[in-house]
């Protein structure tokens, strides 16, 4: 468990490493590879209000989620490389 916890409006999320296969099935090596636009969430923070609008979370702690490539502040706990993200950063949820 991480001694971080969000903010109302923000996300904890650990990347997770993507393996990158050619269409020939060759593995690219992790220097050549993207960001990882997708993680665990770890923890929520609260709900925030936008305009007078309560915004709830997405997604939940365990969920599996698609995020902005670029969104986010990078953190690093204990050689652990995890993710803030803001609430409207999240895409999509992997069922």
């Amino acid at each position: 468990m991480t001694k971080i916890h969000p903010v109302a409006g923000y996300l904890l999320v650990q990347p997770q490493k993507q393996e990158k296969t050619t269409a020939s099935g060759i593995v690219l090596p992790d220097n050549h590879q993207d960001k990882p636009q997708q993680g665990k969430v770890l923890a929520v923070g609260g709900s925030t209000f936008i305009d007078g609008h309560e915004i709830l979370s997405p997604c939940k702690i365990d969920d599996v989620v698609v995020y902005r490539e670029w969104g986010g502040k990078e953190y690093k706990e204990d050689n652990v490389d995890l993710l803030l993200l803001k609430f409207d950063d999240i895409m999509a949820i992997i069922k």
